[in-house]
């Protein structure tokens, strides 16, 4: 005799079925860029497909110090949820991983993933505890490919070239640099990006820096790197609204030839797909050019990580979903939602031929020998948290160059200091 189940057995199992569909719904905090938004919604989508009992709740995060210290404060109070977005190098150090982020040095996943990232989510302890999240970034110089056209220029490998160019675009009346410091982070790119040529003139300084022997102050050509973005202000190449500009508002500027320049991490070609992909083709990018064309290459940002918090209720649902965004898969995802914008750094994935030509310009300086230098960030641990606050303030005519770097030394002291590390 063969028994079949009830009509009350079945009800109460669809209702405990539907109930199962859900049954774990993993946190996600990350930063607010369109870019950043669309991949995750990607990876989450394609995720939740293949395993209907897993849903996410995202929520943004603002930028700049306003989102780290958040982070920082959900951290220390456990509630931080399942999954962050976050830098990686010496933000992420400061985030005192080994205390508050999970282990996943053992994460298979780890397999996939390229050495050089692996080090910029390495915790104090030599435990791995973050996985990439997009492609690696150029920190440069982004350009109106049809001013460019439109007057005759070429791309600089100077930087009296580049504000010879800059001179011309003010002469047509075309604001030659867009600068948004309402998005504060934004302000640090001539600094930041700088950071090649200043590692060109002085090799060590990387490390003599975070051993406290080199100063920014004293040492003449990091002092140079907040010239930069002095003498753009000074020589009136800035939009009217600088001040309160925000960073969607440069991309646009750069992307509809607003303004014929916009410096800035590569990853905002993802913003130009998402919100101007009329524009994609009319963009292009160059590194910040130093003092010496022979030495012209580009300083490189690796990609934020994503990891999850110590406190999470979910680690083994959450280093699954993991292990999924570091795989091939998972990152022709991300490329299939924003674009290549810059080389991944999970094993097996590759561009399409079909690169934007800011993609296209940038992809050389990867391949040539000596072509690129980490960031500063991804050398020492050492990052002072007011230097976006002191480049506004260099940016907008507030604080010279020479006074800005001498206080950015005591704003880095402070980190070191909080950090243990040795000779400070």
């Amino acid at each position: 005799m063969r028994l079949y189940p009830s009509a009350a057995f079945l009800a109460a199992f669809a209702l405990t079925a539907g109930f199962a569909q859900a049954e774990t719904t993993l946190s996600v905090l990350l930063d607010g860029n369109a870019e950043t938004i669309a991949a995750m919604e990607a990876l989450t989508a394609a995720y939740t497909a293949a395993n209907p009992d897993v849903t996410f709740s995202i929520e943004n995060r603002p930028g700049g110090s306003e989102g780290d210290n958040l982070v920082k404060t959900r951290l220390a109070t456990g509630e931080a949820g399942d999954i962050i977005q976050y830098n990686s190098g010496s933000l992420f150090q400061a985030l005192k991983p080994a205390q508050n982020l999970a282990d996943l040095t053992d994460l298979a996943a780890q397999a996939n993933v390229i050495d050089s990232f692996k080090s910029v989510v390495t915790a104090e302890d030599g435990t791995i505890r973050g996985i990439p999240f997009g492609p690696a970034m150029g920190g440069g110089i982004y350009y109106n490919k049809k001013i460019y056209s439109e007057l005759g220029l070429s791309v600089p490998t100077t930087w009296a070239e580049f504000m010879a160019n800059n001179e011309k675009i003010k002469a047509a009346g075309k604001v030659a640099v867009a600068q948004t410091y309402g998005d504060t982070w934004s302000s640090q790119l001539f600094v930041l990006s700088d950071f090649y040529n200043l590692q060109a003139v002085v090799p060590t300084f990387a490390a003599d820096y975070t051993a406290n022997k080199a100063k920014f102050a004293s040492t003449p050509a990091a002092v140079t790197s907040f010239q930069r973005l002095e003498d753009v202000f000074k020589a009136g190449y800035l939009n009217p609204d600088f001040g309160v500009a925000k960073f969607d508002e440069g991309v646009r500027m750069v992307a509809t030839g607003e303004a014929a320049h916009y410096p800035m991490l590569t990853f905002a070609l993802g913003n130009v797909k998402q919100n101007y992909p009329e524009n994609l083709n009319d963009v292009g990018f160059f590194a910040q050019p130093g003092d010496d064309a022979s030495k012209n290459g580009l300083t490189v940002w690796m990609p934020a990580g994503l990891y999850i918090p110590a406190a999470s209720e979910h680690q083994d649902v959450a280093k699954d979903f993991l292990s999924f965004v570091a795989s091939v898969e998972g990152c022709n995802l991300m490329i299939g939602a924003n674009g290549a914008t810059g080389p991944y750094l999970i094993k097996g994935c590759e561009l399409p031929a079909d690169v934007p030509p800011a993609v296209a310009e940038m992809l050389p300086y990867f391949q040539k020998e000596g072509g690129t230098a980490p960031a500063l960030e991804y050398l020492s641990p050492v990052k002072g948290p007011a230097l976006e606050q002191i480049t506004v303030e260099v940016g907008s005519g507030i604080r010279p160059a020479a006074e800005a770097a001498a206080l950015y030394d005591q704003d880095v002291e402070k980190q070191a200091k909080q950090l243990g590390l040795p000779n400070w």
